[in-house]
């Protein structure tokens, strides 16, 4: 059998390991540099996902893939903000992206709509996109360089190889090269677990609140009600997973038990029909201790994820993938600049993603009014206070503050430093 697949390269720029939010968007930009890349999936797509609303910061990297208008035409249900029941004896609250920048807005999405608008358009912008592919191990020079990957095809028989210049790894929770050359470190704080499913013939919040995501705090953890499109609600459940193992209760049984306990999320559901059954996922906080080597980097879901809370996923994931696309661009022009390039993307992610965290990690204290969480955000975001606390709440949810080195890496100091004669 031949080593490489039938219309391919034998060697491309760079190969990415998953054909998700963080890696799609990664290599389409890539592509539409110019770049010869090569994404190997392991799913077909559309394929589901959780993880269905989105934040204004992660529509920058959806505008340079031009897919704006496309989502507007897929009928995307627009976001333009939340509500909370959380805090001191639970009253209600609620946050507009407006406050933040004018204009600004996100959308709830159907995950498997979404990435595969994604996918579909790194292959228009020239990506090979190979699917149903299993990525077995990575191939290394003798100086133990990462230079390619071994995959096989589904539906048929032995391997095949692929070499790069790079390879990306984006390949989500399965951490492909991560697994092979980094630990991890769980965030013991946000060690949780999350039960949902779906509802058809559900309410809407009230007026100006009608597409919000509802996030609703009960005693031992918290809800989200994401109105996908029309009556159809996504609606998940979080609690700490000690909490979740304490009694015979099954997860299912927990769900039923604290959905019963909610004030507006029971409202919106009294009239709802559950169409889909249970989904749940365990402990998924935790960061890579090392985001790249020699020939490889993480991205997305398989460098770092943290805790659902202010649907930071995607808006993480495409982010990332949008500076990682234009590090490497400017590495591919200028090979001895890869170490520290690839260092100094890696420190700015980890930052962002701490900075991510640390709020999350002090808003589950749901002791507070909310001022404190608002305060909490200032300090994070505007230690100077030039703005109103609440403002730069929002600001901080919305990813909007501009300020992160990740939304800007700047290599140009790098790149003299190797073209100086």
């Amino acid at each position: 059998m031949s080593a490489t697949l039938h219309g391919m390269p034998e060697r491309f720029d760079v190969i990415v390991i998953g054909g998700g939010p963080a890696g799609a968007t990664c290599a389409g930009l890539l592509a539409k540099e110019g770049r010869t890349v090569l994404v190997l999936e392991r799913e077909r797509f559309p394929r589901y996902h959780i993880g269905e609303s989105l934040i204004p910061v992660g529509m920058r990297p959806l505008q340079e893939l031009d897919l704006l208008d496309r989502m507007e035409a897929r009928g995307f249900e627009r976001k333009y903000g939340g509500s909370l029941v959380w805090g001191n004896r639970d009253v209600p609250w609620n946050f507009s992206f407006m406050k933040a920048a004018e204009g600004t807005y996100a959308y709830h999405t159907r995950r498997a709509d979404l990435d595969t608008l994604i996918l579909d358009r790194a292959r228009e912008l020239g990506a090979y996109v190979v699917e149903e592919t299993t990525v077995k191990d990575v191939i290394q020079s003798d100086t133990g360089r990462v230079t390619g990957v071994r995959f096989t095809l589904r539906g048929s028989a032995g391997d095949y190889e692929a070499s790069a210049s790079l390879v990306v790894d984006a390949s989500g929770q399965s951490r492909v090269i991560g697994r092979k050359f980094s630990d991890i470190t769980w965030h013991n704080e946000l060690r949780n677990v999350a039960v949902w499913t779906y509802y058809d013939n559900c309410d809407r919040l009230p007026g100006d609140e009608w597409t919000n995501i509802l996030i609703e705090g009960t005693a031992d953890g918290w809800f989200w009600g994401i109105p996908i499109d029309k009556g159809t609600m996504s609606v998940g459940y979080v609690t700490k997973s000690d909490l979740a193992n304490a009694d015979d209760q099954s997860l299912e049984q927990l769900f039923l038990r604290e959905r019963d306990k909610t004030t507006r999320l029971k409202g919106l559901l009294a009239n709802a029909r559950q169409h889909a059954g249970y989904r749940t996922a365990r402990d998924w906080s935790y960061t890579n201790e090392t985001f790249y080597g020699d020939g490889w980097v993480l991205v997305g879901d398989a460098a770092a994820f943290v805790d659902p809370l202010f649907s930071t996923g995607v808006a993480l994931a495409t982010l990332a993938g949008s500076s990682l696309s234009k590090v490497v661009n400017r590495i591919l022009e200028h090979p001895a600049i890869e170490e520290k390039a690839l260092d100094r993307y890696a420190g700015n992610y980890r930052a962002f993603f701490d900075e991510i965290r640390n709020f999350v990690e002090r808003f589950y204290d749901r002791t507070k009014y909310k001022e404190y969480y608002y305060d909490l955000a200032q300090e994070i975001v505007d230690p100077e206070q030039l703005h109103a606390p609440s403002t730069d709440f929002v600001t901080l949810i919305s990813g909007l503050s501009g300020k992160h080195p990740l939304l800007k890496i700047n290599l140009d100091d790098l790149v003299a430093n190797v073209t100086e004669p």
